[in-house]
């Protein structure tokens, strides 16, 4: 259950946690001074999250909740987190947003509060991401053969949380395990002559799950250029126009814009 969990609810969860005052502020009904000593805020630790963890947090809150929570973050860090919930739910907060007045201070320390201990505290203790993200960014820019070698040898150590590492890694050729809504998403934002170029050479699986991906226009134009062959064109940038998708997959997937495929396997 989250701190609002609806509106039918309200009264029931003031007069068992909050006093009037508080969420009056926490509604943008009134205001109330409070005294200025404390913590410091903690808006700038919550842009650090994953936006995937926070929007879990967000998902369990009431939307006005959420919406307070939002409109403390960095424009790009509460997109992010939005791309992360169901469509009502977004529309909701979105709406709220767009309503919402000044955060009174005191509601904002408020919510604070309850984020320091159900969010923060959280990850100090029990949150690896952090390491996890570390190993694996170095572990993707490994060849595939190379990873799969190192991965079965920390399996075989008994390294720790490596089914976090393993969530974070991603190679060219798993490009056909993304979902096509994810594919869509991603060769949308890509020139049409990296993509040529880092199919080169491609299995014809692996290049029909991109191509999918593309408008019929640019399809053509990619298609065109393959048939003319691969003579010539250095292998270092074939694999440099590869290792920009990945890397362009990957900060889309941190970003909260899809799951990568051993992320979606360990659900």
């Amino acid at each position: 259950a989250g701190l609002l969990d609806s509106a039918d609810r309200m009264d029931t969860i003031l007069n068992e946690s909050l006093s009037p005052e508080e969420m009056s502020a926490i509604m943008g009904d009134r205001k109330f001074e409070v005294a200025p000593e404390g913590p410091p805020p903690i808006w700038p630790e919550l842009e650090k999250l994953e936006p995937a963890r926070l929007g879990a947090f967000l998902a369990g809150e009431h939307p006005q909740t959420a919406a307070m929570v939002l409109s403390k973050l960095a424009p790009q860090v509460a997109a992010s987190v939005l791309l992360t919930l169901t469509k009502p739910m977004r529309g909701e907060i979105i709406k709220r947003m767009v309503t919402m007045a000044n955060v009174p201070d005191a509601a904002a320390r408020i919510v604070e509060n309850r984020l320091r201990t159900s969010v923060l505290a959280e990850t100090s203790t029990k949150d690896t991401s952090a390491g996890q993200a570390r190993v694996a960014s170095v572990l993707n820019e490994l060849d595939k053969p190379l990873l799969e070698e190192v991965m079965q040898d920390l399996e075989a150590a008994g390294t720790p949380d490596l089914d976090g590492v393993r969530a974070r890694l991603f190679a060219f050729d798993d490009l056909p395990l993304l979902t096509q809504k994810a594919r869509v998403l991603l060769f949308d934002g890509l020139s049409t002559e990296l993509v040529t170029l880092a199919l080169r050479g491609t299995s014809a699986a692996l290049a029909e799950s991109v191509l999918s991906a593309i408008g019929a226009r640019s399809r053509r134009m990619i298609e065109a250029e393959l048939g003319q062959g691969s003579d010539g064109i250095p292998l270092a940038d074939i694999m440099a126009a590869r290792k920009t998708i990945v890397t362009t997959t990957i900060r889309l997937s941190r970003e909260g814009a899809f799951e990568l495929p051993s992320t979606q396997d360990a659900a």
